[in-house]
């Protein structure tokens, strides 16, 4: 499991269209792995999986994902995630900084959740936690529970009422070629990309 960007934004405006086709023509290409894809510009995510990256769209090893922290940013991306022809996607749910209501997981594989962390964090209701707990339950959405967060996050930890919540989705489940056919499609993958 890859977590592609995990430090930086593969949707940034800074970052070109073709790049962004070149990771995911890469991640197509190595399906024996699992990756997943984080972003707070939804817009442009649902824009490029309805059109240029439509290819990628229709992968069950590639898992797109948004950032919702809270009501007014964060549910937005929500429908425009779900409006793009995506196979697998999932919520980041973190840092959860206010009770974000009811909201619709139709269409949506995961759903983490995480409390800030750092010298300025702010707190995470335990309520907050219970209300997406529930609703993913209800929607028979894998749930996960990262982090209470905080100063020091390792002492809060990641147990929400004494359990530890580690779901995932289904994952696709391809063994890895061998090492000479890993060669073969690399070359294939440097030729198109050269080509493109």
């Amino acid at each position: 499991m890859i977590f592609v960007n995990s430090m930086s934004d593969l949707f940034h405006k800074d970052v070109p269209d073709d790049y962004i086709i070149k990771v995911a023509r890469v991640m197509t290409a190595a399906n024996w792995h699992t990756y997943q894809i984080l972003t707070k510009r939804a817009d442009r995510l649902a824009a490029l999986l309805k059109g240029k990256l439509r290819f990628a769209a229709e992968q069950l090893h590639i898992w797109w994902g948004v950032s919702v922290e809270n009501k007014q940013q964060g549910l937005p991306r929500i429908d425009l995630l779900r409006s793009a022809p995506a196979k697998a996607r999932f919520l980041s749910i973190e840092p959860l900084l206010e009770d974000i209501g009811a909201f619709n997981l139709g269409g949506i594989s995961w759903a983490i959740v995480g409390g800030e962390s750092g010298p300025d964090a702010r707190p995470m209701k335990v309520e907050w936690v219970h209300n997406v707990r529930r609703q993913c339950k209800k929607a028979r959405v894998a749930f996960f529970f990262k982090q209470w967060g905080g100063v020091r996050k390792s002492k809060t930890g990641r147990e929400l009422d004494g359990k530890t919540y580690s779901e995932f989705p289904a994952r696709s489940s391809i063994a890895a070629p061998t090492l000479e056919d890993r060669r073969i499609v690399l070359q294939k993958l440097e030729t198109d990309l050269v080509v493109a």
